[in-house]
């Protein structure tokens, strides 16, 4: 099974996103809201028209410029959000519905639904109502459903954004089993999906890829803004030292991940949490730009630098916006290199 060729170009959303998925392959789609994600699930899925590019499935080109494949006939499986199932049919008859409307016989319909859902591990479900279901057992249904139509890619469109964090687990669990040996394109803003699912992660900012690498490159060594802040880390920009790195502000911080030659442009990356923040430590001078409460800490924003503190420490050390700090990072906890591309 070839997996998916496109290049998605939407001149009122000013997006043009390029995106590749080898047959077997799950790649994580992610960026800030607005940044185009929807955009390219609704191209693939044919539910939106693309100005320009083309979007080709399981070898198939389905969209260009000229023409557009109707949904109903691109085999493509959606699960969003929300499962949305028919209150008005039990789980097989709602997994059996897609097979159903694209002509397989009642009986051949029924078999390729109990088949789904025996995939996801909810084959006992099958005679139950769809009202009666939890969170994340009607999810899995739908997974099933998608499964059931036999994609040439599945789109995962935020698929447990809407669980609590029980039913995340199950639905997570029962999406590695769907993904394992098929396309799929997933969209998400929880990390520990992209780890849990990914092959690869593709990010995007104002209608454009910006990186594209595997979760470990990715994550473990962001070169966006939004890839840094995804994966929890702070990233400040520079140039090599021989020691580590000069930032843009003029500061310098030592590393022991450090292999750019001197002079050459490089980013670093750190967990906030790692910075110790003085008032007549180590570290260049950098005056406080905003104190921000985040996950039951306060950021401080100082230059080019962010530190996460305890509301104690803060009122310890008496910080308010204006005033001069000391930010430095053990080098062994801060990652030197050089920017992708």
């Amino acid at each position: 099974m070839t997996g998916v060729r496109a290049r998605v170009v939407v001149h009122r959303r000013d997006v043009d996103i390029a995106l590749t998925v080898a047959a077997g392959e799950c790649v994580a789609v992610v960026g800030p809201n607005g940044a185009g994600k929807s955009t390219v699930v609704e191209a693939l899925a044919g539910l939106l028209p693309i100005d320009d590019g083309e979007v080709a499935l399981g070898g198939t080109v389905v969209s260009d410029a000229r023409r557009s494949v109707p949904a109903h006939r691109r085999r493509v499986g959606l699960v969003a959000q929300r499962p949305d199932l028919f209150p008005f049919l039990d789980v097989l008859g709602n997994v059996a519905f897609g097979p159903r409307a694209a002509g397989s016989s009642r009986s051949a319909a029924r078999a390729r639904a109990r088949a789904a859902l025996d995939v996801v591990g909810i084959g006992d479900l099958a005679e139950r109502a769809a009202g009666t279901l939890s969170g994340g057992q009607a999810q899995r249904v739908a997974i099933a459903r998608a499964l059931a139509t036999d994609p040439a890619v599945l789109l995962l469109d935020e698929p447990t954004s809407a669980l609590d964090l029980a039913a995340r687990d199950e639905v997570r669990a029962a999406l590695r089993t769907a993904v394992t040996g098929r396309p799929a394109v997933l969209v998400t803003h929880d990390p520990v999906e992209v780890v849990a699912l990914a092959d690869r992660v593709v990010v995007v900012e104002r209608g454009r890829v910006v990186e594209d690498g595997t979760p470990a490159a990715v994550l473990g060594r962001p070169t966006s803004a939004f890839a840094a802040a995804f994966s929890g880390l702070a990233l400040v920009r520079g140039t090599a030292t021989g020691g580590g790195i000069r930032t843009d502000d003029g500061g310098e911080l030592t590393s022991t991940a450090h292999t750019v030659p001197p002079g050459r442009p490089v980013v670093g990356a750190y967990h906030p949490t790692a910075a110790v923040l003085t008032r007549d430590g180590s570290g260049a001078v950098r005056r406080v730009v905003s104190l921000e409460p985040r996950d039951g800490l306060v950021r401080v924003r100082a230059g080019d630098l962010v530190a996460d503190l305890t509301l104690s420490r803060v009122t310890a050390l008496g910080l308010a916006p204006g005033d001069q700090v000391r930010i430095d990072v053990p080098p062994n906890e801060l990652a030197v290199y050089a920017p992708r591309g």
